[in-house]
């Protein structure tokens, strides 16, 4: 399982993007499942429509209805987790959006996350593991 942060998404779908071909081949090459949270979903639907327009952000929920991507509902104690995470870590201004990814993965035992936010996922803590192991 490949737990799929927003950066890659955008950049998979933006051929002028830095890091395009990069994080295409790994969504597309990935053994999967890719999944990622409904935060993600609508973080890069949001930039995919202002960035290129709303036939990119179709496709993005096309490969949901596909089941390419797979949406993991976040239960009541991910958002404890959310909320836990974001205040902890505040001084850096970790975000909702990355701290459902920091709560998917500790409640699944994933340690794999597609990101361009190196930065951030360095730094958290996550509890089931030393470290995430970040891609591309």
């Amino acid at each position: 399982m490949l737990l799929v942060d927003t950066g890659p998404l955008v950049a998979a779908a933006d051929r002028d993007d830095p890091h395009h071909k990069a994080c295409l081949d790994l969504l597309q090459d990935d053994e999967g499942p890719l999944v990622t949270s409904p935060l993600v979903l609508a973080e890069a639907a949001y930039l995919l429509d202002r960035q290129l327009g709303p036939e990119a952000e179709a496709a993005l929920f096309d490969s949901v209805r596909d089941g390419s991507l797979q949406v993991e509902d976040l239960v009541h104690s991910d958002w404890a987790r959310v909320s836990e995470l974001v205040r902890r870590y505040g001084d850096m201004r970790l975000g909702g959006t990355d701290a459902s990814l920091v709560a998917l993965a500790e409640r699944l035992g994933v340690t794999r996350i597609a990101t361009l936010n190196h930065r951030d996922f360095r730094v958290v803590r996550p509890r089931h593991t030393g470290a995430f192991e970040l891609l591309p």
